[in-house]
């Protein structure tokens, strides 16, 4: 004897109410052939749609047995009890279980995208279907512009997409007019006549007397079964060409991808406060890191212009030696031999002192520099006008100065600088150059003046002693080993380390450093936002599945898995976050421009790895704050679901 097409033994179904459980179905076998037409009949609470939803594997027995064609239901997971309603079974509803915001078309077609089936194909399938039910020019409709005869023929074409072997209508006539109800009729027995298994579960005997075989079932018991259907040579059933693999997946990913879009075109208001949350988020973290990159950027380009591969020795064991004023062993002859070091790109002595300046009627305070010729390169300092000292001015003692532009400002306001003599402390001096102002600097506003080290030291300060010594390292000659060096030597020319050096790279480094830590702690301040915009989108998301729970059941109902409902959520909640995220990351633009127009001296620095941390962030934001929703989604019972307004 050959496998029923479906077959229960000794099923029972009970539900819990109160502290007790009723039964719904008690003890029911029933065998139903392939091709036959049955309708079951009863009262209302009779049992008769339990017993269609058990057929249809929307639900499972509570005991007994099941099979579908000879496999047992009983055995198979959720994915597989998804399978067969999308490869054998087609649902027919009594209230249509359309989507309200999808066409006809769209709604015809859904069960072959969890079938895999190409989106042209697809849909030219869904367009003869309709035409075949005289819905032809309609395709583009939406249930509500559709009457409820032509809403429940979208449902018939809806249920034989995937071809519908096993036909499964729930009181199919009985939210239509007689006229339609009959058209209805009309359409299930030619389903009938080219072979598909119909099955109607009806309170009326007029719609059960137009089968060949009508079951009668009472407070869940079959009370008659006439028995006897007319049948249709099995396999006569139209089933069409279904993908697999990778691009039943990618037919999956595009739906759950244009759903997304639907349910936020949909709720644009709601969309637009869910994502209110990531775009303050984003624009907070983006921001926040270009406005410290810029920072950082400003105070090592600072630092760099005062040269990182700069070495400067000073006097004494260390800041605040109070004996350094009374050493003076840095001498000449240690600049010479400085100099002569093969690692030295350059060298300069410095000693400083404040000094009044006059010149006719201005009469100021400036910091005076006796400095060497390569001072300004160890320096990375550059003149705006004139020139710098010559090996001849420190050799020959010349009277000669160079003046900082805030000086050039004060004494000579806009008139001409170079060749004016001014008085330096007592000594007349002729300004033979201006050096340019840092855009970047830690030097203030107060006068500088820089002399030939050899003037200032017999002219000037009455020392021939230097303050400290300023050595610029040759590139790509590490400075730590530099620095040993000069200190090896000099300790060996003074007899004893009286002296102490400070190493830019390593300042470089520590500013670096301490600015990582404080852009890091903003960074954090400003993930806090984004994490509170997450628990809304969570939050949204959850209310978005209360709300389309009839929907979630109707895409289980067609063979939609666990899978398919868990990616179209999730897919959803990672689209609101990535849309707030680009909108976040435009708006950081937007402060960035402001930002410049408002501050000259810096600007925020807006890079690729913020852009980049940003998309991550607001996906994995999607992802962590949308699994919660979408598994609550993905895990709805198909009954419940359906049976929620």
């Amino acid at each position: 004897m050959s496998a029923a097409a479906l077959e229960l033994c000794g099923v029972w179904r009970r539900f819990p109410s109160g502290g007790e459980e009723v039964a719904v179905l008690k003890d029911v076998s029933l065998r139903i052939e392939a091709g036959e037409m049955v309708a079951v009949v009863g009262a209302s609470g009779s049992g008769k749609s339990t017993l269609m939803n058990i057929l249809g594997c929307l639900d499972q027995p509570s005991s007994g047995r099941y099979r579908v064609a000879g496999h047992e239901a009983g055995e198979l997971d959720g994915d597989q009890l998804a399978e067969l309603r999308r490869e054998h079974f087609g649902f027919i509803f009594q209230r249509y279980h359309l989507l309200p915001h999808l066409s006809a078309i769209d709604n015809v077609a859904m069960p072959a995208v969890y079938a895999g089936l190409p989106l042209s194909q697809r849909r030219e399938r869904a367009r003869q279907l309709l035409a075949r039910l005289g819905l032809a020019g309609k395709e583009d409709y939406r249930p509500g512009q559709l009457s409820g005869g032509q809403q429940q023929r979208v449902s018939i074409a809806r249920a034989l997409m995937n071809g519908g072997g096993i036909i499964l209508a729930d009181e199919p006539t009985g939210a239509l007019d007689s006229h339609s109800g009959e058209e209805v009729m009309r359409i299930l027995k030619e389903l009938h006549a080219a072979g598909h298994t119909v099955i109607i579960v009806t309170h009326d005997p007029a719609i059960a007397a137009q089968t060949g075989r009508v079951i009668e079932i009472r407070d869940g018991e079959i009370l008659r079964d006439s028995g006897g259907a007319a049948r249709v040579p099995a396999g006569a059933v139209e089933q069409p060409q279904m993908a697999g693999g990778g691009p039943a997946l990618r037919e999956r990913m595009r739906e759950a991808f244009k759903m997304a879009l639907l349910a936020m075109l949909s709720n644009r208001l709601r969309t637009v406060l869910t994502m209110l949350g990531i775009i303050i988020g984003i624009t907070s973290v983006v921001s926040i890191i270009a406005i410290g990159e810029g920072a950082r950027d400003y105070v090592l380009n600072d630092i760099r212009a005062m040269g990182t591969n700069t070495i400067t020795v000073f006097r004494g064991k260390d800041w605040g030696d109070d004996k350094a004023a009374g050493i003076r062993t840095f001498l000449p002859g240690d600049l010479k031999a400085l100099a002569e070091e093969g690692y030295v790109d350059s060298v300069t002595p410095e000693t400083s002192n404040p000094q009044r300046i006059r010149y006719r009627s201005v009469d100021v305070n400036a910091s005076v520099s006796g400095v060497g010729g390569d001072f300004f390169r160890v320096q990375g300092m550059k003149m705006a006008e004139g020139q710098g000292f010559s090996r001849d001015d420190i050799r020959l003692q010349r009277q000669v100065v160079l003046i900082d532009k805030n000086s050039r400002r004060k004494l000579f306001a806009d008139g001409e600088a170079i060749g004016k003599v001014i008085l330096v402390g007592s000594v007349p001096a002729t300004v033979v150059g201006v050096v340019a102002q840092r855009d970047r600097g830690f030097g203030g506003n107060a006068l500088q003046m820089w002399m030939p080290y050899s003037t200032a030291a017999s002219r000037l300060f009455g020392q021939p002693y230097f303050d400290r010594f300023v050595i610029r390292v040759k590139e790509g000659q590490p400075t730590a080993l530099a620095e040993k060096a000069i200190t090896r030597l000099l300790t060996q020319r003074h007899g004893g380390k009286d002296f102490f050096t400070h190493n830019m790279e390593e300042v470089l480094k520590t500013v670096e450093s301490t600015s990582r830590m404080l852009a890091l702690l903003l960074t954090l301040i400003a993930v806090i936002s984004l994490v509170v915009g997450g628990i809304g989108v969570m939050n949204i998301m959850l209310v978005s599945v209360t709300e389309r729970t009839r929907e979630i059941g109707i895409r289980m109902a067609v063979g939609a898995r666990q899978g398919d409902v868990l990616q179209q959520f999730l897919t959803e909640a990672v689209l609101v976050c990535l849309v707030g995220g680009a909108i976040g990351v435009l708006l950081s633009y937007g402060i960035s421009f402001v930002f410049a127009l408002l501050v000259s001296k810096w600007k925020m620095s807006l890079s690729l790895t913020a852009i980049a941390l940003a998309v991550a962030c607001s996906s994995l934001i999607g992802v962590l704050f949308g699994y919660l929703p979408a598994r609550s989604a993905a895990r709805l019972n198909p009954i419940d679901a359906l049976a929620r307004e």
